[in-house]
């Protein structure tokens, strides 16, 4: 399947709708390196999020990330905190983890410069780099999980790696 979707071309641009794109929300080069830490963080969120629950699919992600944007760009532009509801389970557990890590990283920013320069117009530059992501990755069918595959490849599931004195006594050269 990896090799299939090697050579499967990308889907034209006449296939999307505008709307989904979020167009209006400009992200510029210069934003995508300085918050390269938050993208790297929320692309792990969804990342973490599929692996969580198998049966998630390229449409689930791109669903919640849809209805987060939506969210994000009414708080942006009238204040108005009101989420976007979502229909399933799944989805609410991908937005519940990106929510998540966006409070980690709102936290991480505060310990280390004793304030949070992260901005709700950030996140949601984030969440629409995201969804544009998603869509030129997905190949549109129902079932496809493309776009998840290629999280699956930037976060490799490993196994630990802080061992306990225990699991790394068996596999030392040298014992104290």
């Amino acid at each position: 399947m990896q090799q299939a979707r090697e050579h499967e071309k990308p889907r034209p641009a006449e296939q999307f709708d505008p709307a989904s794109l979020f167009l209006q929300v400009e992200i510029s080069e210069q934003f995508t390196y300085e918050r390269e830490h938050l993208l790297m963080g929320l692309s792990y969120a969804l990342a973490k999020a599929a692996r969580a629950d198998r049966t998630l699919n390229d449409r689930d992600l791109i669903a919640a990330l849809t209805a987060m944007c939506t969210s994000y760009e009414r708080l942006v532009n009238s204040g108005l905190h009101y989420e976007q509801p979502l229909p399933g389970r799944a989805q609410h557990a991908v937005a519940a983890q990106v929510e998540e890590m966006t409070k980690q990283y709102r936290e991480a920013e505060q310990k280390q410069l004793g304030y949070s320069t992260l901005r709700d117009g950030d996140v949601l530059k984030s969440l629409v780099f995201l969804l544009r992501l998603g869509h030129g990755r997905t190949s549109g069918r129902l079932k496809s999980r493309a776009f998840i595959d290629f999280l699956y490849a930037q976060f490799p599931e490993k196994e630990h790696a802080v061992l306990t004195p225990q699991e790394a006594g068996s596999s030392r050269i040298i014992v104290p």
